[in-house]
């Protein structure tokens, strides 16, 4: 899957329309912007805190990029067919979503993808498949199937459950809905990235309303959908450019070994408590948008993420290491004392 190539090409060029997922996702009551926050951090700094986990009733940043993607297939599809664009409020008539109930979709995850994707499905009345290694919790599984979704395990890591699915996929006619890329598989991603773009937005409104801007952003990454997304975003339209500190997992530096080499490289370590972000192999798209934007790279230990989300409880954020692997990084990094930095929490605490 992880092709060997140089990765400055075109064909992974991000363009997004922000617009889209704006007017997407908010033609629909589960959206509501998700709050930023300032809380204490160190000897009386503060840190900007945007709190993902709450977001959409599903926690976790990835309801912007599943359910937003979902939609626009669905659309794609319904213009194959029909040669008319479907609006946002048209996806909960009958004839959509009788068309709709004929799509499965399918998808390998670590957990949140799944449950952004199995939620997308059941809102517009599709269906969904989403293979998990043996490493994701049960909980997620049962979250899945609340959400109607078939649930098929596979695979002792998450890259086996992806190359699964992708096998599934090839033998059928369901749409494969993946949230990194690579040669040959571009698009879906790239939707699931232009849902992303949404929290950026939020972010920069905020930011120029109270002509407040962060100094230093610190975002975790798996494959890199969010941190490509969001530091796409930051340097096409934020008026004031913050240093970008992307995280990474010390069981999992695929962006930085990707980024040392100027090619895509495949790592191996031990499974992390990072779940979310344990991804071996890197998303081409967001390669390409990172080695061009100026990022700096940082990794993380297990026990760093865990004080990490310690910390965060005590100041009423309640995440896992995954979804405090930012602010993991934000202690490591150590600013300047008069640094206004900026920290993703990207999910809640699972249960």
């Amino acid at each position: 899957m992880l092709d060997k190539i140089i990765y400055l090409n075109k064909s992974f060029n991000f363009k997004p329309n922000v617009e889209a997922p704006k007017a997407m996702l908010k033609a629909y009551p589960i959206y509501s912007e998700s709050p930023l926050k300032l809380i204490s951090f160190d000897k009386g700094n503060h840190v900007f805190v945007k709190d993902e986990t709450e977001r959409m009733n599903i926690g976790s940043f990835k309801a912007t990029g599943g359910i937003y993607a979902v939609a626009q297939l669905i659309s794609r599809k319904w213009y194959s067919m029909y040669g008319k664009a479907l609006r946002p409020g048209d996806f909960h008539t009958p004839s959509v979503k009788k068309f709709a109930s004929n799509i499965t979709f399918v998808c390998a995850s670590a957990g949140n993808h799944g449950l952004a994707v199995a939620a997308g499905a059941n809102i517009f009345g599709a269906k969904a498949i989403i293979y998990l290694s043996n490493s994701v919790p049960n909980s997620f599984a049962l979250r899945l199937e609340n959400y109607g979704a078939e649930v098929v395990y596979s695979g002792g890591t998450y890259e086996q459950s992806c190359q699964t699915a992708i096998e599934y996929s090839k033998c059928s006619d369901d749409v494969l809905l993946a949230d990194s890329a690579w040669i040959g598989y571009v698009d879906p991603p790239m939707l699931i990235m232009e849902g992303y773009t949404i929290i950026a937005e939020e972010l920069r409104e905020k930011f120029e309303y109270n002509n407040n801007w962060p100094t230093h952003v610190f975002v975790q990454a798996g494959v890199g959908g969010l941190a490509g997304s969001l530091t796409h975003m930051i340097r096409m339209n934020w008026k004031k450019q913050p240093k970008i500190i992307v995280i990474e997992p010390e069981a999992a530096p695929c962006l930085l070994e990707s980024a040392k080499s100027s090619t895509p490289v495949a790592v191996t370590g031990p499974l992390s408590n990072m779940g979310r972000l344990d991804c071996k192999e890197p998303s081409l798209i967001a390669l390409n948008i990172l080695a061009k934007s100026d990022v700096e790279y940082l990794t993380v230990s297990d026990g760093e993420a865990m004080s990490a989300a310690q910390k965060l409880a005590e100041n009423e954020v309640h995440t896992t290491p995954s979804g405090a692997a930012g602010f993991a990084g934000l202690i490591k990094y150590n600013p300047p004392i008069n640094a206004q930095p900026l920290v993703i929490i990207t999910e809640g605490v699972l249960l």
